[in-house]
């Protein structure tokens, strides 16, 4: 029976140019959160590489790897040496031509338990993803994991109830985010504090409107997306980390600064879940019979 009590570790970090330094850096972060007590860790999106798709540059898919694969490998090793599940975010090749955002969750034997590839892909200004990876089609997913039962999403996904919704509903207690996000610094003196309050506030209503932990892990750092010393123009993106991990009533637990690098760690009480559900029993009292209209795109 799992515990009633685990703790998690949040691994805040900035990338470099170079992918196996980063590789190595985010293993020896995640021996840093597994000394610090975290029995499941989670690494920043796509953490392998500066944030790429800033570009639209058909050389980047060489970046791309199969889930299994020799990341993961590497990985499986670390989480079974040390006992701990890892969730790492990798670009995934699937087949030539077909490439996703995934999320593959290693458990503390080091087995490959599965992965989760990012249903919501953003195409902005300097978030050109929809140029590299395809839409999820693995559905919305729980992990039974040795600590306890977890899912997760990928960055985007977070300002979208319905998939906290689902992944909820299959029985995670602890909904997972790793996170590229940034201001432009264009826009960050106008924009800014409002655009990081509304995503740190969305991603708190997902632990409230379904009772569970939240824990969002972004990365820090100016980047202009350089790869093996290959930069994008123009002046990227400041990355304003920000990871925080937060309780099922959107009490913050732990949060980290907008510029250093962090291992947050805290602890996720499955009694502290029961009460909130009891207390506040928004699963309980939906109305399912009446939701059937949420499948169109608008209700014209």
């Amino acid at each position: 029976m799992p515990p009633q009590t685990f703790c998690v570790g949040l691994v805040q970090m900035y990338c470099t140019p170079t992918p196996e330094d980063n590789m190595e850096r985010a293993i020896a972060h995640v021996r840093e959160a597994a000394k610090q007590g975290a029995q499941v860790v989670c690494l920043p999106e796509l953490f392998q590489t500066q944030y790429f798709c800033q570009r639209e540059d058909a050389a980047l898919f060489d970046l791309a790897e199969p889930i299994p694969g020799p990341s993961t490998e590497r990985i499986s090793k670390v989480a079974r040496e040390l006992g701990v599940v890892v969730i790492a975010s990798l670009f995934e090749k699937r087949a030539p031509g077909v490439y996703h955002n995934t999320a593959a969750i290693l458990d503390t034997d080091g087995t490959l338990l599965g992965k989760y590839r990012k249903m919501h892909i953003p195409d902005d200004p300097l978030y050109y993803e929809k140029y590299y990876f395809t839409p999820g089609d693995l559905g919305y997913q729980a992990f039974d994991t040795k600590p306890g039962r977890i899912g997760t999403l990928v960055c985007w996904d977070q300002w979208y109830p319905e998939g906290a919704r689902l992944t909820a509903l299959k029985g995670a207690n602890v909904l997972f985010y790793p996170t590229a996000i940034g201001w432009h610094p264009a826009e960050k003196a106008e924009f800014g504090q409002t655009q990081h309050d509304a995503w740190r506030t969305i991603q708190r209503s997902h632990a409230i409107a379904n009772g569970v932990y939240v824990g969002v892990v972004n990365r820090v750092g100016h980047e202009n997306g350089n790869v093996r010393g290959n930069a994008a123009p123009g002046v990227g993106l400041e990355f304003w980390g920000g990871s925080f991990l937060c309780d099922p009533f959107g009490v913050v637990i732990a949060e980290a600064s907008h510029d250093k690098e962090e291992i947050l760690i805290g602890e996720v009480d499955l009694g502290r879940l029961e009460d909130v559900r009891r207390n506040w029993p928004f699963l309980r009292d939906r109305r399912i019979d009446t939701y059937g209209k949420i499948m169109d795109r608008l209700s014209d």
